[in-house]
This record gives C-alpha cells, structure tokens and sequence, in this order.
C-alpha cells in the first residue's frame, strides 16, 4: 500500500523543523544543495567512529557502528561506486539518537575489506553479496535487524530478507525490488532506461575493464554525475569515497558483479544453489518501505506497482523529491525516516 501520511508523520518526528525529503518538492530549504553539502563537508570528519574489522569464513569486513550496545539493530548498506561514510554519516548517528544500534560495512572489495584467501573466488553477484550480509550478522553475533540500503547495498539486503526472513525485522529498499531476474537478462528494456546503463556494457569488455582499472576515479565521478544529476556533491566528499577504490579486490569484484548479472561471466559455485533459489524471484515477507529518488539519472521513479507483487508483507512505497541514485546522502532525513517507519511495521 502506498500512504504518504505515515511517512510525513515520521518525518516530523525526524526533524524538528521538518523536512522538505519526502512531503513534496515545492518546499524550499534554508541552504542551496552546494551550501548544505559544503556544511556537511566542514564538520567533524564523520559521525561514524574507528574503522572497526570482524571475520568471516571468507572476509575481513571493515564496518562501523554508531549508537548503544544494547540499541535495535539496523544494517546500512552502500551502493557502487559509493562510499558509506558519505551514504550514512548522517542517517546513522540520527537514527543512534532514537535508540538504534547501527552497523555500516564495507562491502567485499571496497575500503578496508578483504578476502582472507588468495584463491577465493573474486565474485560480486548477488547471492555473494546477500550471504556476507548473514556472514557479517554471524561474526558479531547479531541474530535478527533491519536492514536498509540502495543500489548494491540495497541488493544484498533484498537477498537476505527473501532467503533469510528469519534474520530480517524489517527492510527498506530504495529503487524497490533488487533481486536480479537472470532469467530473463538477455531480453532488452527500453533504451531510455538502457543508455543509463552504459557502464553494464562497457564492463563486458576488456577495454571496459582496462578502463576502469585505470580510470577507477573518473568513471565514479561520471556516473555520480549521471545517477544523481541534481547532486551537488563536494570534492572532499568524493576523495573520501575514492579512497574505496583502491582496495585489490575492487576491479574484479565490480566487472564480475556486472558480467554475472548480464549472464556473461559465471557465478562463485558455492552460490549455486542460492542463485537457483533466486531464479524463482522469491517474495519478500518481511516489513518494506521501497524508495525512488525522483532525480535519479538512472532508474526512473515510479509509483512501485511493478513490483509491489514481489512484497507479501506489509510494504509501503514513497517517491523522494530532489533525490538521486544515492538517495540516503543526498536525502538523510527522508531515508531515516523510512527506517523509523519500516520498523514501526512489525
């Protein structure tokens, strides 16, 4: 079901001077978006905290984590080529003041996180990614949270939630319904939403891999650009979110992850069994707020019927003004509040 009335009402509740994120895009803000992001850039480095790192079977992840020990769990997840700090340095340490326990890892190949084995299997598909998300959970012994993120991030945490309801309180999800229909990724989509994909394309070749090998920087700066068109970002912002690129993992990490998806490369064999289960496209059950950004350059915002089928559960769709592909760094107070909400579902 689709109420706006209960995410404004959130909203209220997550800033006191209320703001413009989800209750239309006439209202004005008191900063111009460059002022709000340089703001942002002159404070305290970040309200994230040390680096901390944890184990897993196959990785080292490096995360953070903001709030009580004793808070609810909640799980923030970036996308590429994006960087948490900037994605959460302000959901997390808002949502820490209501009482919330939150996580924020590195995914494999980003930042800090490595894979502890020289010959584990590079891969960047999605049934890798959901399971480091119940990996991670297992390492710091976490039994249940929510989980809410975008574009990578967002994909992982839609896996886990359709495979492991069990471990899910609740998940919000912005661009909707993430898991990858391999099925069906030979069959072509219209060309106004293909051209926003270019770099699916060019990540099938070697020159796409060559170029992101030696143009990591650059490629990132054109697709934040193209993805979030109305993002204002700083240069402070995003040398802090470059710094991500140099892990030695990162460029096989991302071409696989788009080769696989557009079944050119194949997957790590011990997702096998989770990606036949993903083939299926299995509902989601647990407590959903879907978000669209609806300045995103790449995936145009809907009203989420076209996959409002894929949620079984209570679910609740919104469209955030002035919102691009990175919707939590550029709209924190509207991505906090679906979190609020999404809990407040259970």
């Amino acid at each position: 079901m689709i109420s706006r009335r209960r995410l404004t009402q959130a909203m209220t509740a997550t800033a006191a001077a209320g703001a413009a994120g989800l209750t239309g895009a006439g209202q004005a803000s008191a900063l111009t978006d460059t002022a709000a992001a340089e703001a942002r850039a002159a404070r305290t480095p970040h309200g994230l905290g040390p680096v901390r790192h944890t184990r897993t079977d196959l990785l080292d992840i490096a995360y953070h984590d903001v709030g009580s020990a004793d808070g609810t769990p909640v799980i923030l997840l970036h996308g590429w080529p994006f960087s948490p700090v900037g994605s959460y340095t302000e959901v997390a340490p808002a949502l820490a003041r209501r009482g919330y326990r939150c996580y924020i890892p590195y995914l494999r190949g980003h930042g800090e996180t490595r894979f502890r084995h020289q010959d584990t299997f590079r891969s960047g598909q999605q049934a890798a990614l959901g399971t480091d998300l119940v990996a991670f959970m297992d390492a710091l012994r976490v039994p249940r949270a929510l989980f809410a993120g975008y574009d990578w991030g967002g994909r992982a945490g839609d896996v886990a939630a359709a495979l492991w309801p069990e471990r899910c309180t609740g998940l919000v999800s912005v661009n909707g319904y993430l898991i990858q229909n391999l099925a069906v990724t030979r069959e072509p989509l219209a060309p106004s939403i293909e051209s926003g994909y270019w770099y699916f394309f060019y990540f099938l070749t070697e020159r796409g891999r060559k170029g992101l090998q030696r143009n990591r920087e650059d490629l990132a700066r054109v697709v934040w650009h193209r993805n979030s068109p109305q993002w204002h970002f700083t240069e402070a912002e995003f040398a802090q979110a470059a710094r991500l690129w140099t892990n030695p993992d990162y460029v096989d990490v991302v071409i696989h992850s788009y080769r696989h998806r557009l079944a050119a490369a194949p997957g790590d064999p011990r997702y096998a069994d989770l990606e036949r289960r993903l083939l299926d496209q299995p509902r989601i059950t647990v407590p959903t707020v879907t978000l669209d950004g609806q300045a995103d350059g790449v995936n145009p915002a809907t009203d989420g019927s076209g996959y409002a089928v894929h949620f079984s559960g209570p679910w609740t769709h919104h469209v955030v003004p002035d919102a691009g592909h990175n919707l939590p760094q550029e709209q924190p107070e509207a991505f906090t509040a679906a979190v609020l909400e999404a809990d407040a579902m259970k």
